[in-house]
């Protein structure tokens, strides 16, 4: 998944969720931030971040934030719409006979529906932008509407569906997610309720350039275990 443009800037400040104070060659601008999580240990004062200015009309906003880099040196794609984006680009890939987004089960739209044969696939995706010591964590903030859509792939799993929880890290290096309990407990007891129920979980690991997105390899989770990830973040 590629940008159509990008820009250097440096991180001054996020008066709320929806947008940011940056520097363009000294300039003051502000801009949109494509992610409403709380970011906190990315969006730091004088970081580096990348822009992209997506040419829409009567915007208020001339660019949106997509990239940051953090005080590590790894650099984060952020865009909350860049995980579908690339899944989309990589199923296509993958030789599945059918390929539908958004598909509406039960109360909730999955974000991809595939078959392959007489193999029917639900895959729910999640951008994972939290990384502490190497690992990844989701979410960084509660997320209700994430508990549900896990509930849907348990009920869906048991239908005859392979059901799939696939987490985009959205970072280089991290090959690994584990449920942020310390944030959102309940996702956790989710994530551990959808494995016992045969729930796959896959992560997607990738490469991030400020203007890219590219999954290199997929993995399947192991470490779904509430128990020992205690860690709050």
């Amino acid at each position: 998944m590629k940008y159509g443009n990008i820009v250097r800037a440096v991180f001054r400040n996020r008066p709320n969720r929806f947008v940011a104070e940056v520097n363009i060659d000294g300039q003051k601008e502000t801009v949109h931030v494509k992610n409403t999580g709380r970011c906190k240990e990315l969006l730091i004062p004088g970081c580096e971040v990348w822009l992209t200015a997506p040419g829409t009309p009567d915007r208020k906003t001339k660019y949106d934030l997509v990239a940051v880099r953090k005080d590590t040196g790894i650099l984060f794609n952020i865009d909350s719409q860049a995980p579908n984006k690339v899944v989309k680009e990589w199923l296509e890939t993958q030789d599945y006979d059918r390929l539908k987004p958004e598909y509406t089960y039960g109360d909730s739209r999955i974000d991809f529906y595939m078959e392959r044969g007489e193999e029917k696939f639900l895959m729910e995706v999640k951008g994972c932008t939290l990384e502490v010591d190497g690992i990844g964590y989701f979410p960084d903030a509660p997320t209700e509407r994430g508990v549900k859509h896990i509930r849907e792939l348990i009920k869906a799993k048991k239908a005859g569906y392979l059901a799939i929880l696939a987490f985009v890290i959205q970072m280089d290096g991290v090959t690994e997610v584990r449920p942020n309990i310390g944030t959102h407990p309940e996702f956790g007891e989710a994530m551990d309720e959808a494995k016992k129920a045969g729930v796959e979980v896959w992560f997607l690991s990738c490469h991030v350039e400020p203007g890219e997105l590219v999954i290199n390899y997929r993995q399947n989770g192991v470490n779904t275990n509430t128990q020992t990830d205690q860690r709050i973040v």
